[in-house]
């Protein structure tokens, strides 16, 4: 066989072989494919949870590796966006209480 066939028939088995690897969450490749529903802090959390111990476990390729190592990147990201939000609402509660003024008028209508 020549070696440009050889190449492309190596990419193309390589290609079916990631196609045929049981996929162990398929909740994950559903989440991937709507990336307009971002999850709860929860759910985002619990994910990544599932992610650490996969990649802790070991026994997988490692382009599965590597695409579970991203996922929990960007769950990661999710759940310190969601931090964030709650201590910036944690925050401006303080703020509010340390100073009542901010919460409406403190003088009697009379």
């Amino acid at each position: 066989m020549p070696k440009s066939t050889t190449k492309s028939t190596t990419k193309s088995t390589a290609k079916n072989a990631a196609k045929q690897a049981p996929q162990q969450a398929p909740q994950q490749a559903s989440e991937e494919q709507s990336p307009e529903r971002t999850p709860s802090y929860e759910q985002a959390r619990e994910e990544l949870t599932e992610v650490v111990r996969r990649l802790e476990t070991g026994g997988l390729t490692l382009e599965q590796s590597i695409e579970l190592w991203e996922r929990g990147e960007r769950l990661a990201a999710i759940c310190e966006e969601w931090l964030q939000g709650a201590r910036a609402k944690l925050a401006t509660a303080m703020a509010q209480r340390q100073d009542p003024r901010q919460n409406g008028p403190v003088d009697a209508p009379f």
